[in-house]
């Protein structure tokens, strides 16, 4: 027997592997730029792509995607971009946790589907900031909803990026219902406060998840607009940044900003808890990590 979401669960992962192309196109371009900071004399960084896979002792659990990382370029010390669309059967820990947040039918039939994109950059230079961007979707035989968001994570903050990142991702949230941006954007305050800390670990973006207005086409449109939304948002900030001459000073504090970064990941990240559990390639998973951090 067919199922009727089968049409929706393709267009949603080819949505997600265009997005990806097209990002990771637009980040080798930035490398090829003409730089004038101290490693333009590098060559232009490029990604190195993997296939991915997910383990699982069971059969019917399969799928994989790809893991494109850059590292050592002129703009990104490491940025990874990777995409994946995973099936199979939840196992017992996550299914508790699906039903704690509400999922029905999860002790009944624990299968899933999962498709979606995931970025972080770390740059080489610190007044440069760090950003993440992600976006899925997520399917059960009694479920289905999207999530995602993106959230600038500066070491050295300057406001103008600040306003300008959160005026592109309100412009995209408002051609969709008011009161989005305003809602996803305390969510992800909310998300991406580090309680151990007592800060948030950046200046913040928009965050939403279980979203499931009843209308599928509607709520896929505001996840496609989301992931637009990316490269509008961030490339203007990086171009002002990149060549920015730093101190030492500068270095170590986007080293001990990294050290924040990490611990939010794995302490405390929905997607990193869920990849691990789930049994998702764990290099892929924990891509998200710096290349180098310090602590204090």
């Amino acid at each position: 027997m067919t199922d009727p979401f089968d049409d929706r669960k393709a267009r949603a992962s080819a949505w997600f592997r265009q997005l990806r192309d097209d990002i990771v196109a637009a980040f080798e371009q930035l490398e090829d730029t003409q730089a004038t900071g101290p490693f333009a004399d590098r060559p232009p960084g490029r990604f190195e792509v993997t296939e991915t896979r997910r383990y699982s002792d069971d059969a019917s659990d399969a799928g994989g995607g790809l893991m494109s990382v850059l590292r050592g370029g002129r703009v990104f010390e490491k940025v990874g971009v990777n995409v994946s669309t995973v099936y199979g059967r939840l196992g017992e820990a996550a299914q508790k946790a699906m039903a704690a947040r509400g999922v029905p039918g999860m002790d009944a039939d624990p299968r899933f589907w999962a498709s979606g994109i995931s970025l972080v950059a770390h740059m080489q230079n610190p007044h440069t900031p760090a950003v993440h961007m992600n976006t899925r979707m997520f399917w059960t035989p009694h479920a289905w909803w999207f999530g995602g968001g993106s959230d600038l994570n500066p070491c050295i903050e300057y406001p103008e990026d600040t306003e300008s990142f959160h005026a592109v991702l309100k412009a995209h949230c408002d051609r969709h219902q008011p009161d989005y941006y305003a809602r996803f954007k305390d969510w992800a305050d909310e998300y991406f406060f580090v309680p151990h800390r007592g800060r948030a670990r950046g200046v913040g973006g928009i965050f939403y998840d279980d979203l499931n207005t009843g209308d599928w086409e509607a709520d896929f449109a505001f996840t496609q607009d989301v992931g637009r939304a990316f490269l509008p948002a961030f490339l203007p900030v990086t171009e002002r940044r990149r060549d920015t001459t730093w101190t030492e000073a500068d270095k170590d504090a986007q080293l001990v900003h990294r050290g924040l970064y990490a611990e939010y990941n794995l302490v405390y990240d929905r997607g990193t808890k869920f990849g691990l559990a789930t049994g998702h390639d764990a290099n892929a998973v924990l891509m998200s990590l710096p290349p180098l951090a310090r602590w204090p």
